[in-house]
């Protein structure tokens, strides 16, 4: 039974939930940034690299990523909807976009393949470890992070790929 009270505050909280996938947007973001800063020539540097015959092109690599975090930032929402802030699940979360924000950095600033590499191995287990915590607390949360493990699968195959071949 709905009372006036939860009726009067049902706009700020849907107000609320909205400036949340805003800060879960910008959060991505801000990983992506994190990861890209100070990181130029990454095309230039990836096409100079020995590359088994199954790398993608590098203009593949911009829209890929963009509907990927879309996706990554959804899914946190969805998740955080369920249970706030203060879950394991959300710190999982936060975890892998760490690791995410860090792979450019090592990648491509620093050429340390190998240590790009172990990078994605960890992140991949923790994108499954929070697709399995998501699971739980929101399955449409869970799904949307699919894809994103699907494409760190196949760039740890190819960064494994690329340090063998370099």
């Amino acid at each position: 039974m709905t009372t006036r009270q939860d009726q009067a505050h049902a706009p700020m909280r849907s107000t609320r939930q909205w400036w949340v996938l805003c800060g879960f947007a910008v959060t991505v973001i801000v990983a992506a940034g994190v990861g890209a800063w100070g990181v130029q020539g990454t095309s230039g540097e990836y096409a100079s690299l020995q590359q088994p015959d199954w790398a993608p092109p590098s203009w593949l690599f911009s829209p890929v990523w963009t509907v990927l975090y879309a996706m990554i930032a959804v899914a946190g929402w969805l998740a955080w909807r369920h249970v706030g802030f203060s879950d394991r699940a959300l710190w999982l979360y936060g975890a892998q976009l760490v690791l995410n924000a860090i792979w450019t950095p090592l990648f491509f600033g620093a050429g340390r393949y190998g240590l790009a590499f172990l990078d994605l191995v960890v992140l991949w287990v923790l994108i499954l470890a929070t697709i399995v915590a998501f699971w739980s607390i929101s399955r449409p949360a869970a799904w949307l992070l699919v894809p994103y493990a699907g494409w760190v699968t196949f760039a740890g195959a190819l960064n494994y790929a690329i340090w063998t071949m370099n």
